[in-house]
């Protein structure tokens, strides 16, 4: 076992060990074995994107969402591929922060894990928030009090130990996959035996026979692509892991590599059989598909169930913001770009301040949702797609500098070489792009791009007093 150094946000260093495979001993305990990471990968790509969005996408593009979540899942495939690469060449908890100070700098990782910490506590408020109005479906309680308890409860959690979070989010994920699969059984069920109140229309040429595969011109699918990717944000969220698996070396591939056949399933698998079973000219905006299906089959429980399921994916969100945030705050601080309280670990190993600190913000965020619902608030919570987007284009610019110097035998190759790259990475850049520029023309998702400046300029702002203030500091200082 050999040393590294980190900075401890004094100007000093901190020593950090680093396994002979390679993986650096940070202080937290490796207690995510492979069941839990195999679940957090797969809970990753399943949100209420797609038990809920997925209705306001399908009345905008038809059944050719299917090939916009086809095509989005490639690229989040290359995505996470590009990082699997930096975490076999160096696992950290700090993840896509850690790559982007050391292969483009100390500003970029900065601003990344600055960024990154903002995207999971406005998720997290918007979340429990969420969380706290599933609730009222079934219990006529104020919601400031089901968030209150929602809220101290994952916090409990993430503080007593990293395992606890894992088995939870095993379950939370547990029962998203089961929703989906039971729909997809059913629905094949349907079109296969002609059962239920939808057996005698169900047919696969709803996908083509009203108004064509693209009812809305391929300008109308192109118009869902912020919605579609927004339901891939945190599917990132098992590189943050990487500190604490128990075998990242092993887990950590498999756990990217089933990403492909996730998505076949979870997404293109389940719009299939929905679209096939009811026609998509019936889907809404603001309406569940999964409510729409079991409405169309005349199961009266469906509003029940997809409540069930929104719920756990509501709290599933916000355990992992909860989680991550700390971790997060702490890269920070041992990088000096942070307060150093932030370093403080439990006795098990968990971040104690930065998951007070967040969980905090979180709680102050419900309360301001609920006294103005929209306003200024409404502005924040848009800024989630973009920032969460900006981790990606890090992780792709970070794996594209890497595999040069890789390849130029400055730096070890990675054991796990994405396939294709860099002109996956190149591609995966330009279809982030593309989405951009769509959030741009949509005047639903504009605000995110006017957000993003104010929040970098602040940053910038508190980049250059932090760095004016330790000018000895080697966190500033350029690798």
């Amino acid at each position: 076992m050999t040393s590294a150094q980190v900075d401890n946000g004094q100007g000093g260093r901190q020593a950090v060990e680093v396994t002979d495979a390679g993986t650096a001993d940070e202080g937290y305990q490796r207690a995510l074995g492979a069941r839990q990471i195999q679940m957090i990968a797969i809970g990753g790509a399943i949100g209420t994107g797609l038990f809920l969005g997925a209705g306001k996408a399908i009345a905008k593009a038809g059944p050719s969402l299917i090939l916009a979540y086809a095509v989005a899942g490639l690229v989040i495939f290359f995505i996470m591929r590009a990082l699997g690469e930096l975490l076999m060449y160096r696992p950290v908890s700090g993840s896509f922060s850690e790559y982007a100070r050391e292969f483009i700098g100390p500003f970029a990782g900065f601003v990344t894990g600055w960024t990154y910490w903002l995207f999971w506590v406005v998720t997290g408020i918007t979340e429990v928030t969420a969380a706290a109005q599933y609730m009222t479906f079934w219990f006529s309680i104020p919601q400031w009090v089901s968030a209150l308890i929602f809220t101290i409860i994952l916090y409990g959690v993430n503080l007593i130990s990293v395992k606890l979070f894992g088995e939870l989010e095993f379950w939370f994920s547990m029962v998203k996959v089961t929703a989906i699969v039971g729909m997809i059984l059913i629905c094949a069920g349907i079109l296969t035996l002609g059962f239920s109140d939808a057996g005698d229309t169900a047919s696969v040429t709803h996908l083509w026979s009203d108004g064509g595969f693209f009812p809305h011109g391929i300008k109308g699918t192109l118009m869902t692509l912020q919605i579609v990717m927004f339901a891939f944000l945190a599917v990132e969220l098992v590189g943050v892991t990487a500190g604490e698996s128990k075998d990242p070396k092993t887990v950590l591939p498999k756990a990217i590599n089933t990403v492909p056949w996730r998505i076949a399933i979870f997404y293109v698998g389940a719009l299939i059989m929905i679209l096939s079973v009811v026609p998509w000219t019936e889907f809404k905006p603001g309406i569940s598909p999964f409510v729409a299906a079991f409405s169309k089959m005349g199961l009266g429980i469906g509003a029940g169930i997809v409540n069930f399921v929104v719920l756990t994916a509501a709290l599933s969100s916000c355990n992992s913001g909860m989680y991550s945030t700390g971790r997060m705050l702490r890269d920070l601080a041992l990088n000096g770009q942070g307060p150093t309280f932030f370093t403080r670990l439990t006795r098990s190993g968990t971040p104690l301040v930065g998951t007070t600190f967040s969980a905090a913000l979180m709680l102050v965020g419900v309360w301001i949702n609920y006294q103005w619902p929209g306003d200024a608030f409404t502005y924040v919570v848009s800024f989630a797609t973009i920032s969460g987007m900006w981790a990606w284009i890090m992780i792709l610019i970070s794996q594209l500098r890497y595999r040069r110097l890789s390849d130029l035998g400055v730096l070890p190759q990675s054991g796990f070489r994405a396939p294709g790259a860099p002109y996956t990475s190149v591609f995966a850049l330009f279809f982030i792009a593309v989405v951009i520029v769509m959030m741009g023309i949509d005047k639903d998702t504009r605000i995110s791009l006017y957000c993003a400046p104010i929040w970098a300029a602040l940053l910038g702002i508190s980049y250059l007093v932090l760095k004016a203030r330790n000018p000895e500091n080697k966190a500033f200082a350029k690798n």
